[in-house]
């Protein structure tokens, strides 16, 4: 539970420091207009938006783990090019690929959390999640301080990663988890005799030919 609720909070700390961080980025380190820095939230959003309109046939063609794996690695590599782009239609590519990827880890996030342990799942996976949105911001700053804005907005691209990581943690062991051990073994109704049949396919063969009194 609390390792989705950290997934949560690696997808809702980008969504929080590009609100608060990515027109300036756009403005001051790759002078864009105000009115075109003002666009990079509005193509991260409406490209997040276009990704969670489409999330549940992804679920369904992918699964939930290909869908978290992916994501956080598309989000990954769009937020790396959208802090170190060269120019400003580029980071604004960057943004809108983004959101495109961390479009659908949240909710999974939230889900499976709420799966495992139910109603108090979802409340502690959704105050880590806001939690890294409320973080975002702040913790952005004091790295821009220490190095660079653009560098500090890397820190999105490095905890999509983790994100991406975690999914694949743990969809692997849920997979694991679900297949049988080698000590199991069938009981003594299901054992197969010798020409194939199982005890209570026999025994219901037997019952269907035995003649009645």
């Amino acid at each position: 539970m609390l390792v989705f609720g950290l997934v949560a909070l690696c997808t809702a700390y980008g969504e929080g420091a590009l609100a608060d961080w990515g027109a300036l980025h756009l403005e001051q380190d790759l002078h864009a207009h105000p009115g075109i820095a003002a666009a990079g939230y509005s193509c991260f959003a409406f490209a997040m938006t276009i990704g969670r309109l489409s999330g549940t046939a992804l679920l369904e063609r992918l699964g939930r783990t290909r869908t978290v794996v992916g994501g956080g690695i598309l989000a990954a590599a769009g937020m790396l090019l959208g802090a170190l782009a060269p120019s400003v239609g580029v980071a604004l590519a960057g943004f809108a690929v983004t959101g495109l990827g961390l479009a659908n880890i949240f909710p999974v996030a939230i889900e499976r959390a709420g799966a495992l342990a139910g109603p108090s799942g979802v409340a502690t996976a959704s105050t880590l999640g806001y939690g890294g949105m409320l973080l975002g911001p702040p913790a952005i700053g004091f790295m821009a301080d220490w190095f660079s804005l653009p560098v500090a907005l890397t820190s999105v691209a490095a905890l999509a990663a983790v994100a991406a990581c975690i999914g694949a943690a743990t969809g692997r062991t849920s997979s694991e988890g679900e297949q049988p051990t080698q000590g199991e073994r069938p009981t003594e109704g299901e054992r197969p005799t010798a020409d194939g049949q199982s005890g209570h396919a026999r025994a219901r063969d037997t019952g269907a030919t035995t003649p009645t009194c």
